[in-house]
């Protein structure tokens, strides 16, 4: 079977320096200048109370004593058990006692969740009016142009992602639109911004992007949360944990260590 002979698109030189670079650079600079934004809209969290202290690291105490039951002895985790369980249903680790068995309180209506959803809010504007604009000046001025060929061949179903905004079917899949081109810079500049912005932050910088693309999880404290409920679900988590230790038949299984040697 003949080999259908390279394809070959003269193109113009300049296309590299008036759209490939400044596309690049435009999207390294939007994303430390996105970084140094969220940093000076953040604001401090507020210190919590000590009943809420107490509210939250007692939850977290049933689901440690949960996860790591096996380090225990089993008269030392039934003890923690009952204690913890017997805690839970009667509501001793609540920070409002008064309100069990209500609705939680209102979101809207509560200062600390409303700092929550108003730091939540300037993250997505910071992630979404960068990226819009971005992409207006992309569609405005670089629309439809093809600047680069990858050196290594692929298959024609990458050829939908590369050649973004290029009606073209008999292209070779390998030739790369303007708009595609953004879209590589998006989710792959995370070396460069770990030179220019250090490990921890640019993995952050990465964390927000990918956080503004998708929902976000389900917190375990914070508005419309019922803590009882949740004390509840727990005690009836560690009340079905059937206990093995890794210490259960240990001078036995030493003992045939020996030997076996």
């Amino acid at each position: 079977m003949a080999q259908l002979p390279p394809q070959t698109i003269h193109r113009d030189p300049q296309l590299f320096y008036w759209i490939l670079l400044p596309i690049t650079a435009v999207m390294i600079l939007t994303g430390v200048l996105r970084y140094y934004a969220t940093v000076l809209m953040q604001t401090p969290p507020k210190k919590l109370d000590d009943k809420a202290m107490k509210e939250q690291r007692s939850l977290l105490h049933g689901i440690a004593i949960r996860s790591n039951f096996h380090a225990l002895s089993a008269p030392s985790f039934g003890t923690r058990r009952d204690y913890i369980i017997n805690a839970y249903e009667s509501g001793a680790y609540l920070k409002d006692p008064e309100r069990r068995g209500q609705p939680p309180p209102n979101p809207m209506t509560d200062p600390s969740a409303m700092d929550g959803m108003m730091g939540m809010m300037k993250n997505n504007m910071a992630m979404m009016i960068p990226n819009t604009l971005i992409m207006s000046w992309i569609n405005a001025f670089f629309s439809g142009f093809v600047i680069i060929k990858l050196p290594f061949p692929i298959t024609i179903k990458f050829k939908s992602m590369l050649q973004a905004g290029v009606a073209t079917k008999e292209m070779d899949p390998r030739w790369m639109s303007s708009i595609s081109w953004y879209f590589l810079c998006y989710f792959g500049l995370q070396f460069v911004f770990n030179f220019l912005l250090g490990n921890e932050n640019a993995s952050n910088q990465m964390a927000q992007q990918m956080a503004g693309m998708g929902a976000q999880a389900p917190q375990m404290f914070g508005p419309g949360v019922d803590p009882d409920k949740q004390f509840k679900t727990e005690a009836e988590n560690l009340a079905v944990v059937e206990h093995y230790s890794v210490l259960d038949g240990v001078e036995d299984r030493l003992l045939e260590g020996i030997k076996s040697k």
